[in-house]
Parts: structure tokens; sequence; C-alpha cells
């Protein structure tokens, strides 16, 4: 008698939990969807602006970017997601200045962490919000955010050449005013210490 009434008991129970189920069920079958249909809904999607998808470099309307190669990005990344390859040219100027080479960027080991754009002296990186950057391999997350091609030192005028040219004689001549300058002071130096050091020698001399 006590198994068929355990046996209604735990039917009962089922039917209640059945109908508790369904009743769930029921109400999510009439409640408005919010699931989003992406991709199909890929041209209407809206993403913040301060949504950080992935690092790129900065260029204007004439194709330059700000980047001076300086390799401060480089040096905060906190696991090495940015590797710059620099280069030295000659300037119409007849001096040596470092560019960019090459700027890599590996999104697959990137935090995302935004050292890079506020630590940039020149405000040269930025991270877009353009967050479809699925690829079938890990090779391709690592990129070259320099992608079009450097341009050459602009030419100076015949006026800017001889400033230059001045104020390179200006900083040879500084130098080599300074060193001169050194020199006579240990010059002098030394001068002053050798009268100091000749009486020691006498009074040894007299006491042997």
């Amino acid at each position: 008698m006590g198994s068929v009434k355990d046996y209604f008991s735990s039917l009962g129970s089922g039917i209640v939990s059945l109908l508790k189920g369904m009743q769930v069920t029921g109400k999510e079958f009439v409640t408005p969807k919010i699931t989003e249909r992406y991709p199909e809904d890929r041209e209407i999607r809206h993403v913040p602006e301060r949504f950080r998808a992935i690092l790129e470099l900065i260029y204007d309307k004439d194709g330059n970017h700000k980047c001076i190669a300086c390799g401060t990005c480089e040096r905060v990344c906190p696991n090495g997601t940015i590797k710059l390859e620099t280069k030295m040219v000659d300037t119409p100027a007849g001096t040596k200045k470092k560019k960019l080479d090459k700027y890599f960027y590996d999104l697959g080991s990137c935090t995302f962490c935004d050292l890079c754009v506020t630590n940039c002296p020149t405000d040269a990186l930025r991270f877009s919000n353009d967050f479809e950057q699925a690829v079938f391999t890990r090779e391709k997350l690592v990129k070259k955010l320099n992608y079009m091609p450097e341009k050459e030192e602009p030419a100076l005028s015949p006026e800017e050449l001889a400033k230059a040219a001045a104020e390179r004689e200006a900083k040879i001549a500084a130098a080599k005013a300074k060193a001169a300058a050194l020199k006579a002071a240990r010059e002098a130096e030394a001068a002053a210490a050798a009268p100091k050091a000749e009486p020691e020698t006498n009074s040894e001399n007299k006491n042997q």
C-alpha cells in the first residue's frame, strides 16, 4: 500500500515540475526576441567608440603619420606585443635621422591595456573599434601597422640649408671651445699641484 502511495506522490511531483517548466517555456515563447542576428545586422550594428579592438597607426589625409620611432610604445607594452624596426636616413641638411622602417603588432597577445596609446609622445597611435579580426592562422594576427610607403625627407630651401650649415658649424665650434677649455683647466690644475709636491721632496732630502 505504501509503495502505491509513494508512486502516485512522485508522479504528482513530476507533473507539477513539468507544468512549472512548461510555464517558463511558454513565457519565453511569447517574450520579444533580443538575440542579435550577427552578421546579418552588420550594417546597422553600433559599436561604441571607446571599444578597443585593434591598434592602428594614425595617418593624415596626405598619407603621413606622427611616429618618430622612439620606441616608447615597445618599452611600455607589458607582454611584447609591439616590435619596431628602425633605420637611419640622411637628411637634406646633411645629418642623420632615425625613422620607422616596420611597425609590427601582435593582436593575438594584446591585452588592450592602452599603455602604448597613452604614453606615445606624438599621439601617433589609437585603438579602433573594428572588432572583426577573426582569422584561421595565428600568424595572420601579426600585423604591420605602417602599411603605406614611407616618404622621403622634404628638400630644404637654400635659406634652410644655409641655416642648417651655420648651426652645424656653430655646434662644432662650441664643442671645440669646450674641449679647449677643459684641456686648459686640467693643465692649470696640474701646474698648481706641481709646486706643492716639490717642497715635500726637499724636506725628505734634508732628513736623509
